[in-house]
């Protein structure tokens, strides 16, 4: 499975951004698909997760009532719409598939199948 992550890119802090992912191979539609996200000097962090049908996700409290995920599954697409981006939010965002399918929580690092190769998001103060 190959996912390729675009949508970012440098935006004011307020603003807002649509990161997209595409999955090539595979069963995209069994797949539970998530954000991770990573700056500079920190560990990659959980952001939001999707499951396979769409009608379960999961957001880290730092996104929660800002970012929305959703997915189209005969577009083999994830999308990640950011709203009242922080200048916190600046990161290399990574689109993430795990073939469990179901989302009860966050997605595990560990628990990832495939992984994307990233997009730049820098929110500017």
């Amino acid at each position: 499975v190959q996912l390729q992550a675009s949508g970012g890119g440098l935006v004011q802090a307020g603003g807002s951004l649509r990161l997209s992912c595409a999955a090539s191979g595979g069963t995209f539609s069994s797949y539970a698909m998530g954000w991770f996200r990573q700056a500079p000097g920190k560990e990659r962090e959980f952001v939001v997760a999707i499951s396979w049908s769409g009608g379960s996700t999961h957001y880290a409290d730092s996104v929660k009532g800002r970012f929305t995920i959703s997915r189209d599954n005969a577009k083999n697409t994830v999308y990640l719409q950011m709203n009242s981006l922080k200048p916190e939010d600046t990161a290399v965002y990574y689109c993430a598939a795990d073939r469990y399918g179901v989302v009860a929580g966050p997605l595990n690092y560990y628990d990832v199948d495939y992984w994307g190769k990233g997009t730049q998001v820098t929110v500017s103060s």
